[in-house]
């Protein structure tokens, strides 16, 4: 099942983006709304939805069942794709539902045109030694990451040399005095800045 809303341009669409939430939130948080809004302010057609681990418990963080997560994922790239051919298609998330969509976009290149991943949880907090970027060699997508100076899943620092694992064209886009939830604020920039790294 697919559970979320649909934010729809004025005109016809110029692209398509998919965003999903973070461990402890849901689609409604003021972030993703906000860069739905964005996106379709851009004339883009925006998905913001609810992953399925999500829809089967209004609370609590996900259980480790991160492959039913990415199967939701793909049913609602695939709904999109439907929706609206021949655009591109983007794959969108904060934390959790980013690192979802870049594993997904990881297993299937085909999957997404694109990548936006906002305050990505690069490794736990306080363990780098534990990263999550064994994928990010088989990403062959262009990637935006929003993240922020004070976020403790990553520094600027281990971006800049994490990014550098993933071949193909990346953005790192710093939020100074950021933490792991980033301010609405900074939805207004990210389609331009999207646009400009699938060009």
């Amino acid at each position: 099942m697919v559970r979320g809303w649909l934010h729809q341009p004025d005109a016809a669409p110029t692209g398509a983006i998919a965003l999903f939430h973070g461990a402890g939130s849901n689609c409604k948080s003021p972030l993703l709304i906000a860069v739905a809004e964005a996106f379709r302010d851009a004339g883009w057609l925006a998905f913001r939805g609810d992953l399925p681990y999500r829809q089967e418990r209004p609370t609590g963080p996900p259980r480790g069942n991160s492959h039913h997560d990415r199967d939701g994922i793909r049913r609602v790239a695939e709904e999109l794709r439907a929706l609206a051919p021949g655009i591109p298609l983007c794959l969108a998330g904060q934390s959790y539902g980013g690192r979802q969509c870049s594993m997904l976009a990881a297993e299937d290149s085909a999957i997404a045109d694109a990548l936006l991943l906002l305050s990505y949880p690069l490794h736990p907090p306080g363990q780098p030694d534990k990263p999550r970027t064994d994928h990010f060699a088989a990403l062959h997508v262009p990637a935006l990451f929003a993240h922020g100076t004070r976020d403790p899943f990553g520094s600027i620092a281990e971006f800049e040399t994490a990014i550098r694992l993933i071949p193909a064209k990346t953005e790192l886009m710093t939020v100074e005095g950021g933490r792991h939830g980033l301010p609405p604020s900074i939805a207004a920039s990210l389609p331009g800045r999207l646009q400009a790294i699938m060009e």
